[in-house]
C-alpha cells in the first residue's frame, strides 16, 4: 500500500492527555491501542458535548467536579460504543443502496449512535441525584 492510502498516525501517549482522560482510561483499563482514537473523539466531540453540559440543571453538574470529567466520560462512552458499531457495520450492505448511499447511511447512524451517547450519560448524571450509589460511582472514577 502506498503511504497516502496508509498514513503513519501519531501515537498519542497517556501524558500527552488531559488529566481527567487520564482517570477515566486508568479507571476503565483502555489498552493503549486506543489511546489516539480516544483523544481524536475527545477533541472532535468538545463542542457537542460543552452545550449539552451547559443545558443540564446544576444539581446534576455538581455530580462531577467540572465539564472536562463530562467530557471525558463522554469521550470514552464514544469510542467503546463506535468501535462496536464500525465492527458490526463493516459488512452491512443493503441491495437497494449503493455503495455510495450505504455509507452515507452508516455515517448517519454512527452520528446518531454518538450524540446518544452524549444524552445517555446526562441521562445518567440527573438520575444520579437521586441515586447515593450511582452518584459514588462518578465520583470514584476521579478520586486520586
Amino acid at each position: 500500500m502506498s503511504e497516502q492510502a496508509n498514513p503513519t498516525l501519531e501515537t498519542v501517549k497517556l501524558e500527552d492527555l488531559s488529566a481527567e482522560l487520564q482517570q477515566v482510561i486508568k479507571y476503565e483499563k483502555v489498552p493503549v491501542e486506543l489511546f489516539t482514537m480516544l483523544a481524536s473523539v475527545h477533541e472532535a466531540s468538545e463542542d457537542v458535548v460543552r452545550e449539552t453540559w451547559n443545558t443540564l440543571p446544576a444539581s446534576a453538574q455538581n455530580i462531577l467536579d467540572n465539564f472536562e470529567q463530562f467530557h471525558a466520560l463522554v469521550s470514552l462512552s464514544q469510542s467503546y460504543a463506535g468501535i462496536d458499531f464500525l465492527t458490526e457495520a463493516q459488512d452491512m450492505k443493503f441491495d437497494d443502496m449503493t455503495d455510495e448511499q450505504t455509507q452515507d447511511y452508516k455515517a448517519g447512524l454512527l452520528d446518531k449512535l454518538l450524540h446518544n451517547c452524549v444524552k445517555d450519560l446526562a441521562k445518567q448524571l440527573k438520575q444520579a441525584r437521586l441515586k447515593p450509589a450511582m452518584k459514588r460511582e462518578f465520583r470514584e472514577i476521579f478520586t486520586k
